[in-house]
């Protein structure tokens, strides 16, 4: 997924009020859209590099949008809008070898009176429900963690997804880590202990995981390799 044009390079401030972030860029002070809704643990350190995108759409607010930050010499991508578009370009290019004979691809699929998943994959033979998640918290090296806090959210999506595999359906999870060099990928237990339960429930009712590194830099973001979970 290509950006419209190339990011701006300015240093974090801080963020808050969840959706605002101040960055030093050049001589002066800017401030621009967060669009994570996440703790966005260990992220946040003042001073580390950030790159963000620029609209020139004059009924948004912000001008900026964050996009991409730099911790420990790896950079990580924490706009969560872009998720599903980077997942849905792989997808379109065959590029997610499991489902790459499934010729039909819709997006926001309404499951239950409470869900849409992100994708349906199908044919006429196979429908497959795929939700996705972005991934950026890595407390080890090259090990990706998720969730970066208690996710009532996404424990819902799971439970979901088990009950779409009990009516017939092909049940996938996702992650996507958006974060250079990751090796493995394993649920961050200790921080939402309900979240690892459902998952492991999930797994023993047939829902499947799929982990995916990305290439990112100041022009693009895009899947590159399944990698391992970590059980």
């Amino acid at each position: 997924m290509k950006f419209k044009e190339k990011l701006l390079l300015g240093a974090l401030i801080k963020r808050y009020k969840r959706f605002f972030v101040d960055i030093r860029y050049k001589s002066k002070i800017i401030t621009a859209h967060c669009p994570n809704t996440g703790s966005m643990m260990g992220l946040l350190d003042k001073g580390n590099k950030v790159w963000f995108s620029t609209s020139n759409n004059p009924k948004r607010k912000l001008k900026y949008t964050l996009e991409i930050i730099k911790v420990k010499k790896k950079l990580i991508g924490v706009n969560t809008q872009l998720t599903n578009k980077i997942v849905f370009e792989a997808l379109k290019q065959k590029k997610i070898k499991i489902f790459s004979s499934l010729r039909d691809i819709k997006a926001e699929v309404k499951f239950s009176d409470k869900t849409r998943f992100d994708f349906l994959i199908s044919d006429h033979e196979k429908k497959c429900f795929l939700e996705v998640k972005n991934v950026t918290l890595q407390r080890k090296d090259k090990i990706a963690e998720f969730p970066d806090a208690v996710t009532s959210r996404g424990t819902k999506h799971l439970n979901e997804l088990i009950a779409a595999k009990k009516k017939g359906f092909e049940s996938y999870i996702l992650y996507l880590i958006q974060i250079e060099d990751c090796k493995s990928f394993k649920i961050a237990r200790d921080i939402d202990e309900e979240y690892n339960h459902v998952f492991m429930k999930a797994l023993k009712s047939g829902v499947k995981v799929l982990c995916y590194d990305c290439v990112l830099n100041n022009k693009e973001i895009k899947l590159k390799n399944q990698i391992n979970y970590e059980y």
